[in-house]
């Protein structure tokens, strides 16, 4: 339903923010900021349990990448602005990391470690999933009674 503001704009009622949508924008936030940073922050610790790589910059790259979409998670989650593009962002970039890291250990690229990441990716992708889903399930029609009220002094009113 629709209402006009004060300004005679119109704005759709307010609807609270489901408490888990924002608690797993926090948590894949914590998630990306924590693994992204690491390889940035400590490589040799980094490699010493995800595997020696060859071409750092790549490392770091990643690492740069993942913390700047942590940063946004993390920023959405606390100014209460988790919009489509936000869910996508993090749905996205979760699936992404979980299907590199499912394919290049099949491959025998990656350390098995990297399966470890993937279920936590696919963890916080089923995560979002239930929470949008509830976001999405009808709630209880908004209610206006102030037309209501009008409504109510129309029928009295009118003759019939």
């Amino acid at each position: 339903m629709i209402d006009t503001g004060s300004n005679g704009r119109l704005v759709a009622p307010h609807r609270e923010m489901p408490y888990s949508l924002r608690t797993v924008a926090m948590v894949q936030a914590a998630y990306f900021l924590l693994t992204g940073l690491w390889p940035i922050l400590n490589v040799d610790s980094f490699q010493a349990v995800t595997g020696n790589k060859f071409d750092l910059w790549v490392v770091y790259t990643v690492g740069a990448l993942v913390s700047i979409i942590g940063s946004t998670l993390l920023l959405a989650g606390l100014n209460r602005r988790l919009t489509t593009e936000i869910a996508f962002l993090a749905i996205a970039s979760a699936a992404a990391l979980a299907a590199i890291d499912v394919i290049f250990v099949v491959r025998g690229v990656i350390s098995w470690v990297y399966l470890v990441d993937a279920a936590a990716e696919i963890g916080l992708i089923v995560w979002w999933s239930a929470a949008l889903r509830q976001l999405l399930r009808p709630g209880p029609p908004p209610q206006y009674p102030h037309i209501e009220a009008l409504l109510a002094r129309s029928r009295s009113v009118s003759t019939s």
